[in-house]
């Protein structure tokens, strides 16, 4: 298989679904000339032209809107918030919107939407281009959430997220741009709603997405001597593969889940509860998350790293929750 970086990956992505579907189009800032703030649109414009790659002013709540308008109107857009800090003035569009008019509609209208952003901390960006905000749309019913983590997957499931009919929320980590890994040749997508086991193992379950993903399966091997660890990822956070992860835990009994958001209320609190309430009587310790502390993202370096898990803050949990 190729080797090629995370965000090649993207524009691979990108670039076919726009050869393949004609209705396809991007939108946002910097994303024409400059290709986008991670360079995830690079070439795009001079590929296929002005009409299908719109450079957008400094607004997002109208560029947003516009996307949701035209996705009603039998387009694909596929949206650049330069991160995922910015939603904060375009929520009503996404989530009054977008979420809402299919089922408002009966299904008479479609919104096939994609917005594409990033999130996470450990660049030293401060409180307003830090933060982890995936909880905020996983409780809005009507948006699917995409968390992809390595190379392979985030071809796959982005090429599935614009190929769905309902509005899409793609989430990228920002350290994983630069990364690589190997893809498949050819044609492939991955189903939203998939998750993968990417470590197996006997003796707890972890369940991680995005950056958390990496740190934990680091986290997994170090312990490989004394612990097995099973690492899931769930590609999407909406749908959520449950099947996976109760699977995973009725075989180990103990689960912990790693996320680079804020401990307090996080998503890993919702798979704490599906789990309580579906495979209780398969636990033997107490569910747990890891997670951010609750506070804005600090400037200084050295600083943000204290806030945010690394492998040993997991090797840690691991080994509290098993002993």
């Amino acid at each position: 298989m190729r080797e090629i970086t995370f965000v090649k990956a993207m524009n691979e992505a990108m670039v076919e679904e726009m050869e393949r579907d004609e209705t396809v189009f991007q939108i946002g800032e910097d994303i024409a000339r400059m290709g986008g703030i991670s360079g995830a649109t690079k070439g795009l414009i001079a590929r296929f032209g002005e009409k299908r790659v719109r450079q957008a002013p400094l607004s997002e709540a109208a560029f947003v809107g516009l996307a949701v308008g035209a996705a009603m109107a039998g387009l694909r857009p596929v949206v650049e918030v330069m991160y995922v800090d910015f939603v904060t003035v375009c929520m009503d569009q996404i989530v009054n919107q977008a979420a809402k008019l299919r089922y408002m509609s009966g299904g008479q209208v479609k919104v096939p939407l994609v917005i594409r952003t990033q999130g996470g901390g450990c660049n030293a960006e401060a409180a307003q281009h830090s933060q982890s905000l995936e909880a905020w749309f996983t409780h809005v019913p009507g948006l699917k959430v995409v968390m992809p983590a390595t190379c392979a997957d985030v071809k796959g499931l982005l090429k599935s997220a614009i190929r769905d009919d309902n509005p899409v929320i793609f989430i990228e980590h920002k350290l994983l741009y630069p990364t690589t890994g190997e893809i498949p040749e050819g044609e492939y997508t991955i189903p939203l709603g998939q998750g993968e086991v990417k470590r197996t193992g006997e003796d707890i379950t972890l369940v991680a997405t995005s950056l958390m993903v990496h740190r934990t399966l680091v986290a997994a091997e170090t312990l490989a001597d004394e612990i097995s660890v099973e690492v899931i990822d769930p590609h999407t956070l909406v749908p959520l593969d449950m099947d996976c992860i109760k699977a995973s835990v009725q075989k180990t009994g103990r689960l912990l889940v790693v996320q680079e958001a804020c401990t307090r209320s996080g998503f890993g609190s919702e798979i704490v509860r599906r789990i309580a309430e579906e495979a209780f009587d398969d636990l033997c310790a107490a569910p747990r998350v890891l997670g951010a502390a609750n506070l804005p993202k600090p400037y200084s370096g050295k600083l943000e790293i204290e806030t945010i898990p690394w492998e040993a803050d997991i090797v840690e949990a691991i080994r509290n929750m098993v002993a």
